[in-house]
C-alpha cells in the first residue's frame, strides 16, 4: 500500500482571496495527493492548507508553490495576529498510514535542502526533525517573528540548518518540519478584551504550568468582533479536548466572559473526538458507541464541543 501524509503549509496571508487562490495553484488537481482545504482567517492574516497523499508527489508543487508565495507575499508589509518568519511559515509531514515518523523526518530533510537549493530560503528544521535541541519546539525558533529574524539568524546558534545566516529578504525564512498530528483548537470567548483572552491561555499552556501538551495564546478577531484562546494541542492522548475546553470555562467564570462556540483549523483525528464524546455522553447518561460513523461523530462534536464551521471533511479517516 502507498504511504500516506498529511502535509499542512500554512502562508502568511489571509485577506487576498486572489493571492491565495494563485499562490495554491500547483497544489490543485494533482495524481498522487489531494488538496483537502485551505482555510483564510482576515484577522490572524493567515491560511492553513492541508494536504493528503503520496510524499513523493507533493514535493515538487510544493516547491512550486513556495516559489510563488515567494513572489506573491512580503513580509514587510505583513500585520496580522498570528506570529510569523515566513511567507509560508511552517511545513509539516505528518505520517498517517503505511510511513514512520523516521521517513517522515528524511522527507523534511530532503524537501528543506531544496527549498534552499532552489530559491535561496533559508530553513530550520523543527519537531522531530530538528537537528538541534533548540529547534524542536517551533515558537522558540519564531521568537522574534520576521522583524526580530533579521538579527537573530546571524547569532551562531540560530544559523538555519540549510542555507547562509541571512533571511530572504521579502520571504524571511522556512521552517520544515516532522511531527505527529496535532489538534488546532481556538476557543471565543463573548468578550473583545484581550487582557482576558491572554490570562486564560496563561493559564492552560504548558509553559506557565497548565496543560504540558498544549501552546496557548490570545488573539483579538475584528471581524468577529471577539477574541480567542488560540492554541495547539500537541498530543491530544495526553490533553483531551473536553478538559482543556472545560477548563477554560471554568477561568472565563472570573472574568464574568463566557465559550460561545469553538473552532477546529485544518483536520482532527476521529480518535481525539472520540475521546471526548465518551467524556460528555457519559456524563449525560448517554450510550458511547466508540464505532458510530462519522456523520454521528461529526453531529455530537458539534453539539458537545461547540464546533462552529465544522463538518464531516475536517476528520482525517473522512479524507481517506
Amino acid at each position: 500500500m502507498n504511504p500516506i501524509v498529511q502535509c499542512v503549509p500554512n502562508i502568511s496571508e489571509g485577506k487576498d482571496l486572489d493571492k491565495i487562490k494563485r499562490i495554491i495553484k500547483p497544489l490543485q488537481n494533482q495524481d498522487g495527493f489531494k488538496l483537502i482545504s485551505y482555510e483564510p482567517d482576515k484577522d490572524y492574516n493567515r491560511t492553513v492548507i492541508t494536504l493528503i497523499g503520496h510524499p513523493d508527489m507533493m514535493i515538487k508543487p510544493l516547491l512550486k508553490f513556495y516559489e510563488i508565495a515567494s513572489h506573491e507575499i512580503d513580509l514587510n508589509y505583513h500585520k496580522g495576529e498570528h506570529p510569523r518568519m515566513g511567507a509560508v511559515d511552517v511545513c509539516p509531514f505528518i505520517p498517517i498510514q503505511n510511513i514512520t515518523m523516521d521517513d517522515c523526518i528524511q522527507y523534511a530533510k530532503k524537501f528543506g535542502e531544496l527549498i534552499q537549493n532552489h530559491l535561496n530560503i533559508p530553513v530550520f528544521l523543527y519537531a522531530m526533525a530538528a537537528q538541534k535541541p533548540n529547534r524542536v519546539l517551533l515558537p522558540d525558533i519564531r521568537k522574534g517573528e520576521f522583524e526580530g529574524m533579521k538579527d537573530k539568524i546571524k547569532e551562531k546558534e540560530w544559523f538555519p540548518d540549510f542555507g547562509k545566516p541571512e533571511i530572504h529578504s521579502t520571504f524571511g525564512v522556512a521552517a520544515i518540519g516532522a511531527r505527529m498530528p496535532l489538534i488546532a483548537y481556538n476557543i471565543d470567548l463573548d468578550t473583545d478584551n484581550e487582557k482576558t483572552a491572554r490570562q486564560i491561555a496563561k493559564y492552560i499552556r504548558g509553559s506557565s504550568g497548565g496543560f504540558q501538551y498544549v501552546q496557548a495564546g490570545p488573539a483579538l478577531l475584528k471581524e468577529r468582533n471577539h477574541v480567542q484562546v488560540t492554541m495547539n494541542i500537541l498530543d491530544y492522548a495526553k490533553n483531551a479536548i473536553y478538559r482543556i475546553l472545560e477548563l477554560v470555562k471554568i477561568e472565563s467564570k472570573r472574568f464574568n466572559v463566557h465559550v460561545t462556540s469553538s473552532e477546529v483549523v485544518g483536520l482532527i483525528p476521529k480518535e481525539a473526538l472520540l475521546d471526548s464524546l465518551k467524556y460528555y455522553q457519559k456524563a449525560h447518561q448517554e450510550t458511547f458507541d466508540k464505532d458510530m460513523s462519522l456523520e454521528e461523530v461529526t453531529k455530537l462534536s458539534i453539539k458537545y464541543l461547540q464546533l462552529r464551521d465544522f463538518d464531516i471533511y475536517k476528520i482525517i479517516e473522512a479524507n481517506l
